[in-house]
């Protein structure tokens, strides 16, 4: 990455892994390095991760609405800037819900049938734009054959309704299920295991 873009560009966000940039057209992610890791080991884990998630990244844009990756280093990732607003700040307030829950189902359907699991699907990493939903931030992403990592992601998503869209999150989280039923290949395999995953939670929230 050119050191003049990076001048230009304005930190927007931080996370515990990276710090997100943004130009008029880009946004660029940074991982930064961790003192508590042995050097070579953080070079390698920032190496391998970044590398990681520009390839779901890729596969994704050719699947659902997503970023596109423009550039790739080391420790960077350039992405299309996708103007609109997170889902998190205003989703109560739409008045399209329906067609945004289907969207967001769908768009979550076609990824686990291509055995992408996003890892971190909150209503902050979605962007509306258009009235289009962009999935963002695969930074937890990975790839997975497995019902139950597919049945974790969902359960993932309906934690983060109820936990930031409680008053509308139970039929937020209804259309959004119903969606995916319609939506994917292997509904019946996945949504067993999310039985499974929500029975733990329950057992171990009542210990």
């Amino acid at each position: 990455m050119k050191g003049d873009l990076n001048i230009k560009m304005k930190q927007i966000a931080q996370g515990a892994e990276a710090i997100i940039l943004e130009d008029k057209n880009i946004i660029l992610k940074k991982r930064i390095p961790k003192s508590y890791r042995i050097p070579q080991l953080d070079i390698k884990l920032r190496k391998s991760r970044t590398k990681k998630e520009c390839k779901l990244l890729e596969k994704s844009f050719s699947l659902i609405p997503v970023p596109k990756v423009l550039n790739q280093e080391e420790f960077e990732i350039q992405l299309e800037n996708i103007k609109g607003k997170k889902l998190s700040q205003f989703l109560e307030k739409l008045k399209n819900l329906p067609e945004i829950y289907k969207q967001i189902g769908k768009n979550l359907a076609i990824l686990h049938d291509n055995n992408i699991i996003h890892g971190d699907l909150t209503t902050s990493n979605m962007i509306l734009k258009e009235n289009k939903v962009y999935f963002i931030d695969f930074g937890l992403g990975f790839e997975s054959p497995k019902a139950e990592d597919k049945a974790v992601d969902l359960h993932v998503l309906k934690e983060a309704l109820e936990a930031r869209h409680h008053k509308i999150a139970e039929q937020a989280w209804h259309s959004i299920l119903q969606s995916y039923k319609q939506n994917s290949k292997h509904e019946t395999q996945v949504l067993a295991r999310l039985t499974a995953v929500e029975k733990r939670g329950r057992y171990k929230n009542s210990d």
